[in-house]
């Protein structure tokens, strides 16, 4: 803090007045030092350390499977892949999709038409059937085809999300 004296003028035998004022030049000097330093500093932290990875011959992680859809027509009717069941039939076409792999994903499509407990019927048979990773399938505003609004693997078989 600089601290100076100010005459009134020279006619006037005022007492010298005390200036009091903030010098904010080294405050502003370290404030543009550390903005540099970060400057330099954050690629740093986000690229982390460069390193030579070493070579393998073991075989790529196999990507998840596509998820199967399970949809319900405008006259309630289930089908699969283009494969239309009735209610009965469809439990044990569904048990064997389960019994060969019951981390699937299964979507269930229904027809805007259709009513819901029809479609809350389906996803009870995809959870009896074994599954655990049940999601809806909704068209989006745009008419794109939306993603599941729940993540597959948060979403219990049998729920409506």
């Amino acid at each position: 803090m600089a601290m100076g004296s100010i005459r009134a003028s020279d006619d006037d035998d005022l007492e010298d007045m005390p200036m009091s004022e903030i010098n904010v030049t080294p405050m502003v000097d370290v404030m543009l030092v550390l903005l540099i330093i970060f400057m330099v500093a954050a690629p740093l932290m986000t690229t982390g350390v460069p390193v030579q990875l070493p070579k393998t011959a073991a075989p790529k992680v196999a990507q998840s499977k596509k998820p199967q859809e399970v949809t319900v027509d405008k006259d309630g009717k289930p089908s699969i892949a283009k494969e239309i069941f009735t209610m009965e039939s469809l439990v044990p076409r569904l048990r064997e999709m389960a019994a060969a792999d019951k981390d699937q994903v299964i979507l269930v499509r229904g027809d805007r038409d259709v009513p819901y407990g029809k479609v809350m019927e389906v996803m009870g048979l995809v959870g009896q059937a074994g599954f655990t990773k049940v999601s809806l399938i909704a068209q989006s505003p745009g008419g794109a085809s939306a993603p599941p609004s729940v993540p597959a693997a948060a979403a219990p078989a049998g729920t409506a999300r």
